[in-house]
């Protein structure tokens, strides 16, 4: 219990802003292996980060005028907490993912480009859309119902930081992999640590199954799976493997899946 601790909190340090410094690192540690071992908790840095953002959106929700913007302004400023709350992290994957696999179509060549630090215009146009799809799905959500808005916040992080665990699982790690910070994830992700990552996601899955029963989470789960397919055969035809960059372009793909596939159940209901 303790060593899985150990590994929440590297998964915490490594994933997001929240400080992990001074004696709590020192005991905490580090190496290559731990952080292989801490991909198991990337859904629970889900749970920390989506229920923090949840609570920005729904407590802005509570106080805010009751006028058609009020959605706008709550999902704007809960977008912009999620990104300082984990340094744009996975963003920053979507737009080097974008810049490299558009700028050219060969590989060597496409991962070279990921790796200059500047962005290009696939790289800026993926991150608005980006951006700017989860804003549109989560106005629309709380404006359709606020709960069930709030939790599809909480769950779509959750669920999406579940799915590259499975990119992991199914494909090699490539590109400058002895530079690459990813590389300690190079080694396939081991049965127990997808299975303790599943036990996470199952976890928040039926809490919110539980507190708000018929509500459009199996539609948001395959929005989410819909996502993953279309990354895993995007990285394997383009890359035949993930970077780094690519984990967290899956991320956001799957983030963006899960909020559609529920905003598309609510209108089907």
């Amino acid at each position: 219990m303790i060593q899985a601790v150990r590994h929440f909190l590297l998964a915490l340090q490594f994933f997001t802003r929240i400080p992990v410094t001074g004696r709590l690192a020192q005991w905490v540690g580090y190496s290559p292996g731990m952080l292989r071992a801490s991909t198991a908790h990337f859904p629970g840095v889900g749970w920390l980060v989506g229920g923090l953002s949840a609570a920005v959106l729904g407590g802005l929700l509570t106080v805010l005028p009751d006028v058609p913007a009020a959605p706008w302004v709550a999902a704007v400023a809960c977008t912009v907490f999620s990104v300082l709350l984990t340094g744009a992290f996975h963003e920053d994957g979507l737009a080097d993912l974008a810049d490299g696999l558009g700028g050219s179509h060969d590989r060597e060549r496409a991962l070279d480009i990921m790796k200059d630090s500047r962005i290009g215009s696939f790289g800026a146009i993926a991150l608005l859309l980006g951006l700017f799809s989860k804003l549109a799905l989560l106005a629309l959500l709380v404006q359709v119902d606020a709960v069930v808005g709030v939790a599809a916040c909480w769950l779509a992080h959750v669920v999406s930081r579940t799915a590259p665990l499975f990119i992991i699982r199914s494909l090699p790690h490539v590109g400058d992999t002895p530079r690459s910070k990813s590389k300690p994830l190079a080694d396939r992700i081991g049965m127990a640590s997808l299975l303790a990552g599943l036990v996470w996601c199952a976890g928040a899955v039926g809490l919110v199954a539980v507190l708000w029963p018929q509500t459009p989470w199996l539609a948001g789960l395959l929005g989410a799976v819909a996502g993953w397919g279309w990354m895993y055969r995007l990285l394997a035809r383009r890359l035949q493997g993930f970077t780094g960059d690519g984990l967290g372009a899956t991320q956001q793909v799957c983030e963006v899946g899960f909020l559609l596939g529920a905003a598309i159940a609510l209108g089907a209901g």
